[in-house]
């Protein structure tokens, strides 16, 4: 199963997204839920680089992992195009994740406080 954590900040902008885990609807190169998951938050982190010029925090992984954090003190109007970017991003992935919710778990959280 590929697992999603969107984190959210306390103003409810989004802070970051982490993915791990093989969907396992099928086999490797046919498996359209990893592809759809992959194009889409690959295409949204993409999207915020070319549209934006921001260039998020990145770790990604030949087992699966990505992790994408948001820079802080973007400028509003970046920052604005920024999250629209990323909550398209994440209404396509509910869009999966309801039709093969077998395969892909989303979960939010809150971004801790230090």
């Amino acid at each position: 199963m590929i697992g999603i954590t969107i984190t959210r900040t306390e103003s409810d902008t989004i802070q970051s997204f982490e993915m791990s885990g093989h969907a396992l609807f099928a086999d490797r190169g046919k498996d359209i839920v990893c592809a759809g998951v992959s194009a889409v938050s690959v295409g949204a982190i993409n999207a915020v680089h070319e549209l934006t010029g921001v260039t998020p925090d990145l770790e990604h992984r030949a087992d699966g992992f990505l992790s994408c954090v948001v820079p802080e003190e973007l400028p509003s109007d970046i920052h604005e195009k920024v999250q629209l970017i990323l909550e398209a991003m994440v209404v396509s992935l509910r869009t999966i994740e309801e039709e093969y919710g077998k395969h892909i778990k989303i979960t939010f959280k809150k971004q801790e406080v230090e």
